[in-house]
């Protein structure tokens, strides 16, 4: 059979379209209907997906990842309670042997948190040194946990009252307060040296 002939047959063929690429022909073969319903399930099923679990309350992975740390921090602050992170506790946490298993944790803070302004080693980036003897913001002890609690110089330095559970306020400040006279080479000193930190007397001493 010629191809002349085959064209020819195929041209009556309705389920052919009239196009006709150097002797080729194309089946009108539609998309099934089932096709289409899935693709625009699965467009609806995205546009869901974005508002509730990206967009939603309470519902990103970022908010399951913060709930999951709070609760992890409550086991295991659960024999020390709350530490406020004043003069005396600080104090405790910096000297007393019991509390000393928090400090790993505090130092992993302030690696998450910290690291990125105040170097690595606390030896300051765009923020300040922290292992000299010289503070912008810090007069007393107790202005450590003030100024990770509030933050300073208009949000260069951010508020983590909201975003740390307050006994890692608390080891964070002890943390900074120890990181004081170690002199890692770095930034230079910023602001002025305060007074040294109070000498530590047990409770009942």
């Amino acid at each position: 059979m010629s191809r002349e002939h085959d064209q020819q047959g195929a041209g009556n063929d309705p389920m052919l379209l009239d196009h006709n690429y150097d002797g080729i022909q194309e089946f009108d073969n539609p998309t099934p209907g089932w096709w289409h319903v899935i693709f625009i399930g699965s467009v609806i099923f995205a546009i869901l997906y974005v508002q509730v679990y990206m967009f939603g309350p309470g519902s990103s992975e970022q908010d399951k990842y913060n709930i999951e740390v709070a609760q992890h921090y409550e086991r295991l602050f659960a024999d020390v309670g709350d530490l406020e992170p004043n003069e005396e506790t600080i104090l405790r946490i910096m000297h007393e042997d019991d509390l000393q298993r928090f400090m790993p944790v505090a130092e992993a803070i302030f690696t998450s948190k910290c690291a990125a302004c105040h170097g690595a080693l606390g030896q300051g980036g765009t923020g300040p040194n922290m292992t000299d003897d010289a503070y912008l913001h810090v007069k007393n002890l107790e202005d450590i946990g003030t100024v990770i609690l509030e933050g300073a110089r208009a949000g260069a330095m951010p508020a983590w009252e909201k975003r740390l559970h307050p006994n890692q306020i608390t080891l964070l400040a002890a943390y900074v307060a120890k990181l004081r006279g170690t002199n890692v080479p770095g930034k230079m000193k910023e602001g002025e040296v305060p007074a040294p930190w109070p000498e530590y007397e047990p409770a009942g001493n």
